[in-house]
């Protein structure tokens, strides 16, 4: 169906409804979206599916089950020409789901994704368990630092308390780093929306700068003082240029 929005000039017709899916990242959680739920939520169907990233795998260490399991949410959910909107790891996600199924996909958002190369979350053995040290290195993923709560900081710091889940980490940031899209980037012809956060220091602006040359049919926009997850950290500039994209 389509929105009509009442504006001073008349009734302009906007974008029909879409499906939109957000995936997070390796240490996401469903929250980090809900600045986008509160904005797309009235005039889309918004879906945000929670990861399977500690889930035991094979012997094999890809990304191929987090595919799988995107391929039956998507059924499950009767979900139609999505648009995806990633993450870090969930753009990487996003990327291969449509590179697996392009004719599956309306659009592709990617914000941070990993993908090419990144500077991965490692946290050296000894200082597991040093709470401050842990702290630190969450914050310093964002420019804006109140986009680094307590809550967050507690939720990373008790996932790598737990060896099973630091280990699933472990693995498949391992394989983020081991995966390079480069070489077939180019077979995605879809509209991309690029959002970059101009400090990112995890996935820097020239990871944005090789996704934007690679994808044929991109649109890179970057976000000054804003880090690795702009959906959080600039959340208003990040909806609005989203909005503009799904409109065009």
């Amino acid at each position: 169906m389509e929105q009509k929005v009442i504006t001073r000039q008349g009734i302009k017709v906007a974008s029909k409804q879409k499906h939109i899916v957000l995936l997070h990242g390796l240490f996401g959680d469903l929250s980090n979206w809900s600045a986008f739920e509160d904005y797309f939520g009235s005039h889309h169907s918004v879906h945000t599916p929670q990861l399977p990233l500690y889930k035991k795998q094979g012997k094999e260490n890809n990304l191929d089950h987090f595919v799988v399991f995107l391929e039956e949410y998507i059924a499950e959910n009767k979900i139609e020409q999505p648009v995806l909107v990633g993450n870090s790891l969930g753009g990487h996600i996003a990327l291969l789901y449509t590179l697996k199924h392009p004719e599956k996909v309306d659009k592709l958002i990617l914000t941070g994704s990993s993908g090419l190369y990144e500077n991965s979350f490692d946290v050296p053995f000894p200082r597991i368990n040093d709470f401050e040290f842990i702290s630190d290195r969450v914050r310093e993923v964002f420019f804006n630092q109140e986009a680094a709560t307590d809550a967050l900081i507690k939720q990373v710091f008790s996932t790598i308390q737990d060896r099973d889940k630091a280990l699933s980490v472990v693995r498949t940031a391992k394989a983020a780093r081991n995966q390079n899209l480069k070489s077939i980037l180019s077979t995605i012809t879809l509209p991309v929306l690029l959002i970059w956060g101009m400090q990112d220091i995890v996935t820097p602006m020239t990871v944005a700068e090789e996704f934007y040359y690679h994808l044929p049919n991109s649109h890179l926009f970057l976000i000054n003082n804003c880090g690795h997850a702009p959906m959080m950290e600039q959340p208003e500039e990040f909806n609005n240029k989203v909005a503009e994209f799904l409109s065009s």
